[in-house]
């Protein structure tokens, strides 16, 4: 969502200091992720099942409390929480350092939108933060701080939903959108265990038909990471597209989008429970794309009859300060919608969206998977197969669908039956061909019901033809450590860059040293011809072969590369494989070595 209509502008802010009232907010340290239990009456109320909960700018000084009564929109959601610079943990209303998650910061004003009825929404991010690099998931790299910002926030405002907008940068940043979501599910975990009720919600770009592929692919990996997403909240505005548009008509088409899209990503969910996760987000009037885009005042009715009827969660806006006719023919003012229109005619109209009670908490059906035996080793050529059992763990038993990724080129992996009900088993059938590479190879079962993911690892390694051995070990890294691989005491391994699985070695340089992991394979065919294999990335990224047999390449590449280094063995069949850079050209990764 954007500060100042998506402009790249930071503004200073003049942040009032308000007055909490006496013991109305719980104060906590995010020193932490083990955050102190909170007291059982501190839970929060839910936000109701269907909300009209519009941005409101907490940078520009005005109050939100007043707002509210003004306009009668009860729920807001306040924009934005992010952190003073990139790098940091700690994180500040707007970034400011003077406005610090604390009762002293909005604690009065969101006491009062209590008194009457209402609540808020903290919203992490925004387009300048997720610009800037000041998104705390871009920022901080460790997900336990993340999840502890997040719980400092819940606790010292007592609130029950999280509002990740996540945009520009932030779409391709894939680290931290890996841990955003890993924090997302440190705090459910922590939630859970402290009896909270906690909700997040993505607010995310959108097309006229869905979410773009960078947009899906957040939600792709917080199904991965097992995190619980309640709310998807689009931005049904910017399109991008240089077309003229129906704006009430659009939100349609891309909400019909993005239920389809959820429906794939959360199979077990009927439509009703996808619908219910659904939220549109309007620029009233002319939007900071142009006149191109101008959401008229006829258009309000139509999407609030349309979403009544489809039972979406939340209606949102931005922003409260933009409801108003001010500046006829001004397209993206943070003050008024740039059409003629009454003081909170959106308000006024969307307001009556809020009803249905507070959300029904999360289901608390869950099940496990496991595969035994965790792993095989097959020539090329060869088959294997494994149990892979489920089991209830809370609630009652489920449909779970299960799904196999992982398998290397030339091999397949199949499951027999691909749905079972949670506490039944398949059968995991591996088979590899003679074009399967040689190498270890991390297998990921999935199981997927209504109630979320979970996930059992299975280890395939390749060897030569007939079990002749000459496999490279922990050649994708996946085992977290350099062994078997003999490395110098500048490298390491890391979790990215990775060209697959979670895993590849850094290799680190240093003016004296090249940096070099070796790894000695024996048991290859003597006198035999064969092809070692390697991704790589970085200036100056060598691997190749030496001992019974001698070759290698190297490349300087930005992106992952993959080299190939053909070689014959001596009589001994033995070889040692390296990877290294060169003298002070900076660190080279690499993962994924095989020899076929």
């Amino acid at each position: 969502m954007k500060r100042t209509g998506r402009q790249l502008r930071v503004l200073a802010t003049a942040a009032a200091t308000l007055a909490a009232s006496a013991g109305a907010l719980l104060a906590s340290s995010a020193a932490g992720h083990a955050a102190t239990a909170v007291p059982a009456a501190s839970t929060g109320t839910p936000i109701p099942a269907h909300v009209f909960a519009p941005y409101f700018e907490a940078y520009n000084g005005d109050d939100p409390a007043t707002l509210s009564q003004q306009s009668g929109a009860k729920y807001l959601t306040m924009a934005f929480i992010q952190t003073a610079s990139a790098g940091s943990c700690t994180v500040q209303w707007n970034g400011d350092t003077s406005m610090p998650i604390a009762a002293s910061s909005f604690g009065a004003s969101i006491t009062k939108i209590r008194a009457t009825g209402g609540d808020v929404i903290p919203s992490f991010g925004g387009y300048t933060a997720d610009h800037n690099g000041t998104e705390i998931a871009d920022s901080c790299t460790d997900p336990t701080q993340i999840a502890a910002a997040y719980e400092n926030v819940i606790t010292t405002y007592d609130v029950t939903r999280l509002d990740l907008d996540t945009e520009d940068n932030s779409l391709t940043n894939t680290a931290g959108i890996d841990r955003r979501n890993k924090a997302i599910k440190l705090v459910e975990d922590w939630a859970a265990a402290n009896g909270r009720t906690v909700q997040f919600s993505y607010t995310l770009p959108t097309t006229t038909s869905g979410l773009a592929d960078s947009g899906l692919a957040v939600l792709q990996n917080a199904v991965s990471d097992n995190a619980r997403i309640d709310t998807v909240n689009i931005m049904t505005f910017d399109y991008y597209d240089g077309a003229t548009h129906e704006m009430a008509n659009d939100t349609k088409t891309a909400a019909t989008g993005l239920e389809g899209q959820l429906a794939s990503l959360y199979p077990g969910k009927s439509a009703s429970q996808l619908w219910s996760m659904v939220g549109v987000t309007e620029m009233p009037g002319i939007d900071d794309y142009g006149a191109a885009e101008t959401f008229q005042t006829s258009d309000a009715a139509t999407v609030l009859n349309w979403a009544q009827a489809t039972g979406i969660n939340e209606i949102s806006m931005w922003a409260l300060q933009r409801d108003n006719g001010g500046c006829v023919g001004t397209g993206g003012s943070d003050t008024c919608s740039g059409i003629a229109q009454s003081t909170w005619y959106f308000s006024n109209t969307w307001e009556p969206f809020t009803s249905g009670g507070s959300t029904p908490p999360p289901p608390t059906n869950d099940f496990s998977v496991g595969v035994a035996p965790t792993s095989a080793s097959l020539a090329q050529g060869g088959t294997a197969t494994a149990t892979v059992s489920t089991a209830v763990t809370n609630g009652q038993a489920q449909s779970v669908a299960l799904t196999a990724s992982g398998a290397p080129s030339g091999a397949t992996v199949s499951l027999s039956p691909t749905s079972v009900t949670a506490g039944g088993t398949s059968t995991l059938t591996v088979a590899t061909s003679s074009t399967t590479p040689a190498g270890t190879y991390p297998i990921t079962v999935t199981g997927t019901a209504a109630s979320g993911s979970h996930s059992a690892a299975y280890s395939l390694t390749v060897t030569g033809p007939g079990g002749g051995g000459g496999a490279i070990v922990n050649g994708g890294f996946e085992s977290g450590s350099v062994s078997p691989w003999t490395c110098q005491s500048t490298d390491s391994i890391v979790s990215s860059p990775v060209h697959s699985g979670s895993h590849a070695a850094k290799i680190s340089p240093s003016a004296s040293a090249t940096g070099e992991c070796d790894q000695a394979v024996t048991g290859l065919t003597p006198s035999h011809a064969y092809t070692l294999t390697a991704w790589v990335q970085g200036n100056y990224a060598f691997v190749g072969v030496s001992g019974g047999a001698s070759g290698s390449t190297w490349t300087s590449a930005s992106g992952w590369t993959q080299l190939s280094v053909p070689f014959t063995t001596d009589a001994t069949g033995k070889v040692t494989v390296f990877v290294h850079g060169w003298y002070g050209e900076g660190d080279v990764y690499a993962d994924d070595f095989a020899i076929s």
